[in-house]
């Protein structure tokens, strides 16, 4: 089967501003106090973005690639609080909202599961959490990772595959990638599955959560926010992490939070994803970290063995972001992302290569 998979889906803030149901643009951050400031930004560095603009439009030639591709599923990490809430989460600098009017535009990728455990989905408290559970379930879209209480949040999202087997998607994040410890869900308190990032806690909680439901066939994605937002470098301590949930069960782990790829590895046969970057936010046209290129997305097509999760291939299918949109990256960009995610896999055993149709492969 093949699995579709990315990072941050980043669709608040000036994302939300020109889709056709725009939320209150107040922030409260140090320097932007508007959110239609990022929708500036992302113009004096493009050129014009009309407004509004339909569902469809953040995620432009993503959705092409989607269909040819054809997954048997589609996981997203959903960066973002879906609410009309005011309640500004105190000690945070950014905070990110969309309009649940606006969940079209989530939908229109056709996701199966949207994961939440991130430091932004209680950006406007619990409050603001329990209207993103409430308008994601309306919609019909699938939200593992938080939750009104601790079972809730650790819920795994159970995907039936087209000819039998189970896809199992548990979703966690650590401080690490700036999820409060305040923000962990309790037997008695509303929040995401929030996980220590030390091995001999951490792994042995999750790889508990994931025997306690996964049967023989089935295949467990752990899909996990954790880490800065910029930078190649793999603390060995996180690697080791990863590779200890291999060995407990875990068949993908899915990692998110940097702004850009990070390196992955193959261990036992199973795909680890340090850090699949941004695919849609609103970073247009901010400057600062212009070496890691962040304009330039992937989306991770990765073929498993239905009955025993082992990876049989990868493909990583290069976009770029222009106008709060995604477009196929031409050949220059694609040759840039496999010269930096070559060089930052190469301690990892593992070497990316372009293919003819301008998308790049594990090899």
């Amino acid at each position: 089967m093949t699995l579709s998979l990315c990072g941050d889906v980043m669709l608040g803030r000036g994302v939300d501003q020109i889709l056709p149901h725009p939320g209150d643009p107040v922030l409260r951050e140090p320097c932007v106090t508007d959110a239609r400031d990022y929708v500036r930004l992302a113009e004096a560095a493009n050129g014009p973005i009309p407004r509004p603009v339909g569902f469809s439009w953040p995620w432009g030639d993503a959705l092409e690639v989607l269909e040819e591709a054809a997954p048997d599923l589609r996981v997203v990490n959903l960066e973002t609080s879906v609410t009309r809430s005011d309640d500004f989460a105190l000690g945070k600098a950014v905070h990110y909202r969309m309009n649940p009017a606006n969940l079209p535009a989530l939908a229109a990728a056709r996701p199966d599961a949207c994961v939440l455990a991130n430091n932004h989905v209680l950006d406007f408290g619990r409050r603001g959490l329990a209207e993103t559970l409430d308008a994601l379930a309306a919609a019909g879209l699938r939200a593992p990772g938080a939750g009104r209480d601790e079972e809730e949040a650790w819920r795994p999202e159970a995907l039936d595959v087209a000819g039998g087997g189970r896809v199992l998607v548990f979703s966690c994040g650590t401080a690490s990638s700036g999820i409060p410890a305040s923000w962990a869900a309790t037997r008695d308190r509303a929040g995401v599955a929030f996980v220590a990032e030390r091995p001999e806690e951490g792994v042995a909680e999750i790889i508990g959560r994931v025997r306690q439901v996964k049967r023989p066939g089935d295949v467990a994605i752990v899909s996990l926010h954790w880490g800065s937002n910029w930078g190649y470098d793999v603390p060995l301590a996180r690697r080791r992490f990863a590779q200890m949930l291999v060995d407990g069960g875990a068949d993908v782990v899915h990692g998110h939070s940097s702004h850009h790829p990070r390196p992955f590895e193959v261990y036992r046969g199973r795909l680890i994803l340090y850090g699949c970057g941004d695919l849609i936010d609103d970073y247009e046209g901010i400057t600062g970290y212009e070496e890691y290129r962040d304009d330039l997305r992937l989306l991770y097509l990765v073929s498993l063995d239905a009955r025993s999760g082992e990876l049989d291939g990868m493909r990583m299918v290069p976009l770029r972001a222009r106008r709060m949109r995604l477009h196929r990256a031409d050949s220059e960009d694609a040759e840039w992302l496999r010269g930096a995610l070559g060089r930052a896999c190469r301690d990892f055993g593992s070497e990316v290569g372009l293919e003819p149709d301008g998308s790049l492969a594990l090899r």
